[in-house]
């Protein structure tokens, strides 16, 4: 592999930038009001989602360092809790790309914090959905997508389609 970098690393690495792709579609737009849209009792907000999301990726780069520190956080504003998301994001990607986390935990790190952020980043669409504002679909195959790109800035979708 190109830099060394191992398959595992590699593959997490895409992953994340996936996450950061799809979220930024289900983040970006929302509607004013979408953060407290609650679709029934007991089920979490739109905010109370992201907050979770920004807490999955704290504590990822947590684990990534070698500790295990997590914390409940109350919702921010939308455009607060995007932001405190991806720059999570970041920070994560940016200890993985280091290489100074042991790649023992690729696969922890991706059962744990990644896998969850993935299935929150699709309850969030699903509340978009629900609250009439949805995204549009779109074939991810074709989606400009690379590891590293992690942030807010994501590429334009290819083939959208409604």
């Amino acid at each position: 592999m190109a830099g060394g970098e191992d398959p595992g690393r590699t593959l997490l690495r895409h992953t994340v930038a996936t996450l950061a792709y799809r979220a930024g579609k289900a983040l970006r737009g929302a509607p004013a009001g979408f953060a407290t849209f609650r679709a029934a009792e007991g089920v979490r907000t739109p905010g109370e989602i992201l907050a979770h999301l920004g807490d999955l990726f704290d504590w990822a780069v947590s684990l990534a360092n070698g500790g295990h520190v997590w914390k409940n956080s109350a919702p921010l504003s939308w455009e607060a809790g995007s932001a405190r998301f991806f720059e999570a994001l970041e920070r994560f990607d940016a200890v993985l790309a280091s290489g100074t986390a042991s790649g023992r935990l690729d696969g922890k790190l991706f059962q744990g914090p990644v896998a969850d952020a993935l299935a929150h980043v699709g309850q969030i669409a699903i509340l978009r959905r629900l609250a009439g504002a949805p995204i549009r679909g779109e074939n991810y195959f074709k989606a400009d997508i690379e590891a590293g790109r992690v942030g807010t800035e994501q590429s334009a979708p290819r083939l959208e389609f409604d």
